[in-house]
């Protein structure tokens, strides 16, 4: 007999929201009919897409991860995003849209590993099972969404990397090209390009994901394409975008914005960066979160809802450190 153990998030079929929703594919793909992009994006080579044109992916959704709030409808997603590449504001989409190139696109899997490779992105994406999962995720400035991310899990690129004895941390880059993004040139006082790490064993966490695609897409420029993370238990900043490097490295890799909190001279964004609401922000409070598209104010979760899944991780902490 299959007995089944539902996770922490997990809900009744029941009271999912429905899919349509969010996507109904068949009529998207009825929409876009007479354009160039009718065909999955999984396993094949590079589309030339038309201007602001998302491939399709066909992606299978993992029941494991099921969430109980409404997702966040993609056109609010589109217009409200935080990637500094384009700008310290909300309204990066257009910039983002026009400067930013996701094919093609190069990845590095180097530092303390078998044998260093380089591929194009489509070439890792061949490599690996894709599938969809309903991810919560909230940001540090205390507002949250719910995201239909398209992707594989972390730990899939660690067995592809296959790192030495040695690697305690996963350290990641984005592309830090100046030449496509006005917010780096326009920026060049913050320390670009943009990095963060995470621990092996958050590495190897089910729910550490890599993310392609959103709503049934390929993940839009201001979204973070060709490739970013999505750590759903940590602050969003964690979850960097448009990724060229993956290291695996010994010592503990400073991010980006705990390197400015050192430059500052303050402690607001540290390497944990795991959500709490009992620990606030220096200016402000993490006790409850505005959800974007309705604007309601909800209690925030520890762990963002994903405590059974991720405090093991850290058993090994003092509870003060896990948050900062």
């Amino acid at each position: 007999m299959l007995i089944k153990i539902k996770k922490s998030w997990h809900i009744a079929d029941r009271d999912a929201t429905p899919e349509n929703i969010y996507l109904n594919r068949r009529n998207l793909i009825k929409g876009l009919a007479g354009a160039a992009i009718t065909a999955p994006l999984v396993g094949l080579p590079h589309l030339a897409l038309a201007k602001q044109d998302r491939a399709l992916i066909s992606a299978p959704r993992n029941e494991e991860y099921i969430i109980d709030r409404d997702i966040t409808p993609e056109e609010e997603n589109l217009k409200y995003n935080n990637f500094y590449e384009y700008g310290s504001h909300k309204k990066i989409s257009k910039a983002a849209q026009k400067q930013l190139k996701p094919r093609p696109w190069q990845i590095t899997i180097d530092g303390l590993v078998e044998k260093p490779i380089v591929l194009d992105v489509d070439e890792l994406i061949a490599k690996m099972d894709v599938e969809e999962r309903l991810y919560r995720h909230r940001c540090v400035e205390a507002w949250s969404m719910s995201v239909p991310w398209i992707g594989f899990p972390v730990s899939s690129l660690v067995n592809l990397a296959k790192p030495l004895s040695g690697a305690k941390y996963l350290r990641m880059e984005t592309f830090g090209d100046k030449k496509m993004a006005s917010g780096i040139r326009q920026q060049s006082w913050y320390p670009w390009p943009y990095v963060e790490g995470i621990t092996m064993a958050e590495a190897n966490n089910d729910l550490s994901f890599l993310v392609i695609g959103a709503y049934g897409k390929q993940v839009a420029n201001q979204m973070g394409a060709p490739i970013r993370l999505a750590l759903p238990w940590k602050y969003g900043f964690k979850s960097l975008k448009s990724i060229v490097r993956f290291s695996f490295v010994k010592e503990r890799p400073i991010g980006f914005w705990e390197e400015i909190s050192i430059q500052g001279n303050n402690n607001e964004y540290g390497f944990w960066a795991n959500v709490n609401p009992d620990v606030p922000h220096r200016r402000w409070s993490q006790a409850s979160e505005r959800v974007l598209h309705t604007g309601e104010r909800v209690p925030t979760l520890l762990y963002n809802g994903y405590g059974e899944e991720v405090a093991g991780i850290y058993s090994y902490l003092k509870n003060e450190m896990l948050f900062t």
